[in-house]
């Protein structure tokens, strides 16, 4: 566990170390977030918050890499990591492109895909679905690769969408990316088995790069992450969930810190949980898409209908409905997680308590506390 800290803390500070470097190259280089109607911002505001996070997701890794509790492991997993940096990285800079030069909707898409066929190039994809009783379904080179690709695509187009506010992208995705460490230490330890596997360094890293980028991202924000930066955490979340499948077995992902091997939940998670994690972002990527549609425009064109603007209309206050939003992804990550490894009475009773107060939070405050 304290690797895991330090690379979380190596992650984190690197991050805000180079963000301030990130901010003034985007000054100069005319990378700036000019106000458009759709915004909530009411200034220009520098990008290229995402090659801050490379640096600190590199950083990270590098440190990695000469500690023994995961050097001296499974060469898959330092493996895996640094295939996913490179994909990471190819994403990235496209993103830099988008950031200088406002590419088209197709042309990232394409990245996208490319970045995705790079790493099942090297073998990181979904290999096998696995069933309760400790069977699986196992997946051809074709099938693995569709799946893959479209978890992958899917996840990177959700943060993409749900980066509207200050923190807001930054902080669902940490929370994410934690909850994911969450679930992949404690399948570690339930199952007795090398606590070191790419899913928990990246995510652990990942955490830290987006808490280190909130505190210039945090309302007011000083800097943007841009494409650049929404692409590569999409990527980096789902290609630690897509490793998890090449380094675990059947049986190990279907047993549960209660030794009960019947939940499907576990068994699906590695596949579902990028998806489960960024729930909202993606209800409100299928809600835009399906909108966008049914007024004849184009999927991609933007508007000023997401559901933070929705949250800002009801008379939340940008901060407020950040936190709002970060509390529905922590609900559904870490409800997700604990449910899978646990079982009893209490889960059941703490998750619905911290429903109700997520809902309560969500429509009656706006209520109580109305502006003068």
């Amino acid at each position: 566990m304290r690797a895991y800290v330090l690379v979380f803390l190596i992650a984190g500070a690197m991050t805000y170390l180079l963000t301030v470097i990130a901010r003034e190259v985007a000054l100069r280089t005319g990378a700036v977030a000019r106000v458009r109607d759709r915004d909530v911002h009411d200034q220009p505001i520098p990008y290229m918050g995402g090659v801050a996070m490379l640096g600190g997701l590199w950083a990270a890794y590098l440190v990695a890499r000469q500690l023994p509790f995961l050097a001296d492991g499974s060469p898959l997993v330092l493996r895996d990591a640094g295939v996913v940096l490179v994909a990471g990285t190819m994403i990235c800079m496209v993103g830099v492109l988008d950031d200088l030069f406002e590419l088209d909707a197709l042309t990232k898409l394409g990245a996208q895909v490319l970045a995705t066929a790079f790493l099942i190039a090297f073998q990181i994809q979904y290999w096998f679905i696995s069933l309760p009783g400790g069977r699986q379904f196992s997946l051809d080179a074709a099938q693995g690769a569709l799946l893959t690709g479209f978890v992958v695509v899917a996840t990177v187009n959700a943060v993409n969408f749900v980066d509207g506010l200050d923190g807001l992208a930054a902080g669902v995705v940490g929370i994410g990316a934690a909850a994911f460490f969450v679930f992949c230490y404690g399948l570690t330890r339930i199952n007795d088995v090398e606590r070191g596997t790419t899913a928990a360094l990246l995510s652990a890293a990942l955490a830290g790069a987006c808490a280190g980028f909130l505190v210039h991202n945090w309302h007011p924000a000083r800097l943007f992450m841009g494409d650049s930066g929404s692409m590569l955490i999409g990527l980096v979340l789902s290609a630690s969930a897509v490793s998890l499948s090449g380094q675990f077995d059947a049986g190990q992902l279907t047993q549960g810190a209660a030794g009960s091997s019947a939940s499907l939940l576990p068994t699906l998670l590695p596949i579902v949980l990028p998806l489960t994690i960024l729930i909202v972002p993606i209800a409100d990527l299928v809600l835009a898409v399906v909108r966008r549609t049914r007024a004849g425009r184009s999927p991609f064109s933007p508007d000023k209908q997401h559901l933070h603007h929705r949250l800002l209309e009801i008379g939340h206050s940008q901060r407020r409905a950040v936190l709002i939003m970060w509390l529905w992804a922590g609900l559904i990550a870490f409800g997700s997680v604990v449910i899978s490894l646990y079982s009893g009475a209490w889960v059941w009773g703490m998750l619905a308590a911290m429903a109700v107060l997520t809902l309560a939070l969500t429509f009656l405050l706006p209520k109580v506390r109305q502006p003068v």
